[in-house]
C-alpha cells in the first residue's frame, strides 16, 4: 500500500509566507499586501497606506488583500529614474570626461572641492563670462520657482543602494535600514586655514585623506537620496 503526502510550498505573496499545498488553497485563504514603498526612512504599503519606521513592525502589518496562495514571486516596480537637471549650453566631451572622473572620485560624491576635478574648461568660463546679465538675472528668476512635488517611487527591498550621507557611502538594503544603521557626520565640513574637519564633532586635520577618515559621530538612517541626505 502506497502512501503519499501532498508537497507543501511557501506563498511568495508579500506579507504572507504561509505553507499550502495546491490541494488545499481555497480564495481568500492569502492574506498579502501589493508593494512597499520606502521614503525618508518611513515606511509604508502603497495599498492600504499603513506605515511605520520600525522595519519588524512594518512587516507584522496584516495584510489588506485575499486571494489564493502562489509560488510566483510579486515583480514590484523599479524606482523612477532620476531626471538630470536641465542645463542650456551643450555639454562637450571634456565636460563628460569631467563627470565621469567626478563619479569615481569619493571627495566629490560626498560634495567636496577637490584641486583634482574642480575646475571649468576654458571655453566653459569664457562663455560663462560672456553671459548678458539680463539672461543671468532671468536665470536667477528661473531658480526661485518651487520645487516639483516628491514623487513616491516604489523600491525593492532588496535592492542595494549607495548611502548619500555625508561620511557614509556605504551600500545598504532598505530592510536592513534602520535608525542607527548609517554612522554620518550632520556637519557641516569646515575648511579653514589649511585645516579640515567636522564643526559637528570639532574635529580637524591638515591633510584630506586624514579628513576624510574622522569616524562620524552621529547614527542614524541611511539615504539614497541625495536630496534628503544628512
Amino acid at each position: 500500500m502506497e502512501v503519499g503526502s501532498a508537497t507543501k510550498l511557501q506563498c511568495q505573496r508579500i506579507g504572507c509566507n504561509a505553507m499550502f499545498t495546491d490541494d488545499d488553497n481555497p480564495d481568500g485563504s492569502c492574506q498579502f499586501h501589493a508593494s512597499p514603498f520606502f521614503h525618508d526612512g518611513m515606511k509604508e504599503w502603497s495599498c492600504c497606506k499603513q506605515r511605520s519606521h520600525d522595519f519588524t513592525l512594518f512587516l507584522e502589518i496584516p495584510g489588506c488583500k485575499k486571494g489564493k496562495h502562489t509560488t510566483e514571486k510579486p515583480v514590484l516596480a523599479k524606482p523612477a529614474p532620476r531626471q538630470p537637471p536641465i542645463t542650456v549650453p551643450t555639454s562637450s566631451p571634456v565636460a563628460n570626461a569631467a563627470a565621469t572622473l567626478k563619479d569615481s572620485c569619493s571627495r566629490c560624491r560626498q560634495g567636496f572641492f577637490c584641486s583634482d576635478h574642480g575646475s571649468q574648461p576654458k571655453g566653459q568660463i569664457r562663455q560663462d563670462l560672456s553671459t548678458p546679465v539680463v539672461q543671468a538675472q532671468e536665470e536667477d528668476i528661473e531658480t526661485l520657482a518651487p520645487p516639483p512635488p516628491v514623487k513616491k517611487v516604489v523600491i525593492d527591498i532588496n535592492q542595494p543602494q549607495v548611502c548619500k550621507n555625508k561620511g557614509c557611502d556605504k551600500t545598504f538594503k532598505e530592510k536592513d535600514n534602520h535608525e542607527t544603521a548609517c554612522s554620518y557626520h550632520p556637519g557641516p565640513a569646515v575648511f579653514h586655514d589649511r585645516l579640515r574637519g567636522w564643526k559637528c564633532c570639532d574635529v580637524h586635520v591638515k591633510e584630506f585623506d586624514e579628513f576624510m577618515e574622522i569616524p562620524p559621530c552621529s547614527k542614524g538612517w541611511h539615504s539614497s537620496s541625495a536630496d534628503q541626505a544628512v
